[in-house]
């Protein structure tokens, strides 16, 4: 059996190559999605867009976390931000949008969530951590004081 050289076999292996890619790029293609309506364009009213604009810098964005859904690119942030534009140029008001995400979404869509039976241990724990803060630097300071003595 003869040996073909590399560069009878070249072809085959840039078209097996460009297969392989081209089988890998399917699935990643598929996932993207063109982001919703609003979610990165500007109401005309300027006034409505700085009421939408306030709204979302104080809604949290569900995937990252740590975001507000003004700053995150996710595709959730995008889609919450267009919701907020929409509801805004429809005539709700910031506290309507609001509360309707929170009954969408929940309390912790708002970085500011209401005191209730399940947030009181986020409103609570602060307070409890500083107070043992300063009980520790208290005692502290009192054995410091008694060894100078």
């Amino acid at each position: 059996m003869a040996q073909r050289p590399v560069s009878a076999l070249l072809p085959r292996m840039l078209a097996a190559l460009a297969a392989s890619l081209l089988a890998l790029a399917g699935p990643a293609a598929a996932q993207t999605r063109p982001p919703a309506d609003y979610a990165n364009v500007q109401l005309r009213d300027p006034a409505k867009e700085a009421e939408a604009k306030a709204l979302m810098e104080t809604l949290r964005c569900l995937v990252c976390q740590g975001q507000s859904i003004a700053d995150s690119d996710a595709d959730m942030a995008g889609d919450m931000r267009s919701l907020v534009r929409q509801r805004i140029a429809a005539g709700d008001n910031a506290t309507q949008v609001r509360d309707w995400l929170v009954a969408r979404y929940g309390d912790y869509v708002t970085y500011d969530p209401p005191i209730s039976a399940v947030t009181l241990p986020l409103w609570l724990t602060p307070i409890a951590l500083l107070a043992i803060g300063i009980w520790i630097a208290r005692s502290s300071f009192r054995k410091r004081r008694r060894r100078h003595k």
